[in-house]
């Protein structure tokens, strides 16, 4: 099943970097969703994991991987970890990952979770992740699981020169946008729309004060 997931709805479609097709190969994606959704990882659709947050689609997780760009060695941030499986891609590509989840069950299931199968380049922390995690920055890479209506200003500053950010844009009611913002050698920002998308929405004080009044 996880086979036909890569060659039918990933490398048939517009994932064509060989690395990210071994990860999602790698990655055992029944083990981060609910016993009784096992049957049903290997589809190309989110699923629920509790606490009102869900799996990203096989699809969307193998995009935002590929648009991130992962070298062996890099580092990296995750925002919104939910169930540790972007996080276990990125790991497999040989980054040192830094996840960050605001619902702190979550964040402990995730890395029981990913120890239990060897990832022991993913560290996971409870946290709010709009503010990043700026111990460990800067970051060649920065891939945001939940959508805020704007980009947050820390993660921008916690991103290396040459690095990327992928990210979910937009409110929760209308449309949403993947965008990869680059920062080149200058500390300037390039930002390019990718593909529209829904996500849950990035939580957490600094989140809810840009969303402002309704």
């Amino acid at each position: 099943m996880r086979n036909g997931m890569v060659e039918q709805q990933l490398a048939e479609r517009d994932i064509d970097d060989p690395h990210v097709l071994e990860a999602m190969r790698a990655v055992p994606r029944h083990r981060f969703v609910p016993a009784a959704l096992a049957a049903d990882a290997y589809r190309d659709q989110p699923l629920p994991i509790g606490h009102d947050q869900t799996i990203s689609q096989p699809y969307i997780v193998a995009l935002m991987t590929q648009l991130a760009r992962v070298s062996p060695g890099d580092r990296v941030l995750e925002v919104g970890t939910g169930s540790g499986y972007q996080a276990a891609v990125l790991g497999e590509l040989g980054a040192q990952v830094y996840s960050i989840e605001i619902v702190a069950p979550l964040a402990q299931q995730a890395q029981r979770l990913l120890e239990e199968l060897g990832y022991r380049n993913v560290v996971v922390k409870a946290g709010d992740g709009y503010a990043g995690w700026p111990e460990h920055a800067p970051f060649d890479a920065i891939v945001v699981t939940a959508a805020p209506e704007r980009i947050p200003a820390p993660l921008l500053e916690q991103l290396k020169p040459g690095g990327r950010l992928v990210i979910p844009v937009g409110p929760l009611q209308s449309a949403q946008e993947l965008r990869v913002v680059e920062k080149d050698a200058s500390g300037q920002l390039h930002e390019r729309d990718i593909a529209p998308v829904r996500f849950v929405p990035l939580t957490g004080e600094a989140a809810e004060r840009d969303r402002g009044p309704e």
